[in-house]
């Protein structure tokens, strides 16, 4: 009985992790990218939220509606962060 419990293996352990397609793509910003944003969203965090060719960018202290330009100062595989310029 033990046997069987033990080679009863669930899920995909020690399989292959998947990651989407945009995992990898080339990103359309870069860190210390000036870019002019239009803020379309606030996120759960309260922070703005636009998107550059569907790449979405989040800007803190900013309200939906804002048209702003933004500081790229760190981007990730899912999105990036920027700070308002004056």
């Amino acid at each position: 009985m033990e046997e069987e419990e033990n080679t009863q293996q669930r899920g995909r352990r020690g399989g292959k992790r998947r990651f989407p397609s945009s995992y990898f793509r080339e990103k359309p910003v870069k860190v210390g990218d000036v870019v002019e944003l239009t803020i379309t969203e606030i996120s759960r965090r309260g922070d703005g939220l636009a998107r550059v060719q569907g790449y979405v960018i989040f800007v803190p202290n900013t309200n939906k509606g804002d048209t702003i330009k933004a500081k790229i100062t760190q981007v990730l595989p899912s999105h990036a962060v920027g700070e308002v310029v004056v």
